[in-house]
């Protein structure tokens, strides 16, 4: 239960159905209302042909906080579009964790940046897009 609200967690709500970011390990660790940081740590089937982190999967980890962090006001949101930039590698049995904050919100819109690192090291920066939807997801 939100503790502002009384109403279920939308956060928790949405990660309860959330079967692609439980394959790849991705924990929620915290959040509030506009942020969420979230983890994952690089395993060998997350590895690519130059030996590290595929950024694939780095961006994965980042869009998942992002989701978290846009959909924590209650209604529900999709990404309208998003950007990363990748800074450093990430190795093999690095736990990188993805801390996602709003910047703005304006309508049914909001713009959003996470950080990704690992030990204080910065391995990307990703910026997403969100877009409220109404009614029911199909």
């Amino acid at each position: 239960m939100s503790q502002l609200t009384g109403q279920p967690d939308p956060v928790k709500a949405m990660r309860a159905s959330d079967a692609a970011s439980r394959m790849l390990g991705i924990e929620l660790l915290e959040h509030g209302e506009g942020w969420a940081r979230a983890a994952m740590t690089v395993r060998d089937d997350m590895i690519n042909g130059h030996g590290i982190c595929h950024g694939g999967l780095i961006f994965s980890l980042a869009d998942t906080a992002f989701a978290y962090a846009c959909n924590s006001w209650g209604p529900s949101a999709v990404a309208a579009g998003a950007d990363i930039t990748f800074v450093a590698p990430a190795r093999h049995g690095d736990e990188l964790v993805a801390e996602a904050r709003a910047r703005a919100r304006y309508g049914r819109s909001g713009i959003y940046d996470v950080t990704v690192s690992h030990d204080g090291r910065v391995i990307a920066e990703f910026r997403g897009r969100s877009r409220e939807v109404r009614g029911p997801q199909q």
